[in-house]
């Protein structure tokens, strides 16, 4: 995603959740987002959440970048594209993107990266341990991932 601050300097946003939890697993803010530090980030999140399978990616150029597509062999994890135009393929990302357009960046005013950061990272935090998604069972994403590693069955939680 891409906003703009009062004073006109673009920023550039990169929200990463898990698709099976919901959770937001990381909101990125800075002047520009390079293959290098979607990487980075990605490394930090694998080092912390665990190595995911597969990666839902559309086709911005970090995303199909040499060092992204490198990174993911090392690592052994699948880049699943969405074709593109079809933003419905990747559409739990996309509810996400609206709603924090929605909530955060058209409902508010940032003179700085740092506002924008503190705001993002305030919203991530009542959206994982807070908001109840009907998908999830009327429970929070950090909620539902707690059941879950409980070992209770998605079944038994989304019924």
């Amino acid at each position: 995603m891409s906003d703009t601050l009062y004073s006109g300097h673009r920023y550039r946003v990169l929200n990463i959740i898990d698709e099976g939890t919901r959770e937001a697993l990381d909101i990125s803010i800075a002047t520009s987002l390079p293959a290098g530090r979607v990487v980075r980030v990605l490394g930090a999140l694998v080092a912390e959440h665990g190595k995911p399978r597969r990666i839902r990616v559309d086709n911005d150029a970090e995303m199909t970048s040499t060092a992204f597509v490198e990174w993911c062999e090392r690592h052994k994890i699948q880049i699943v594209y969405i074709q593109p135009g079809k933003p419905n393929q990747n559409a739990y990302i996309e509810r996400f993107n609206r709603s924090f357009r929605h909530e955060v960046l058209d409902a508010n005013l940032f003179r700085t990266l740092s506002e924008v950061r503190e705001i993002a990272w305030a919203w991530q935090i009542s959206y994982n341990e807070e908001r109840p998604h009907a998908a999830l069972g009327n429970v929070p994403p950090a909620e539902f991932k707690r059941l879950l590693t409980a070992g209770n069955s998605i079944n038994q939680l989304c019924a």
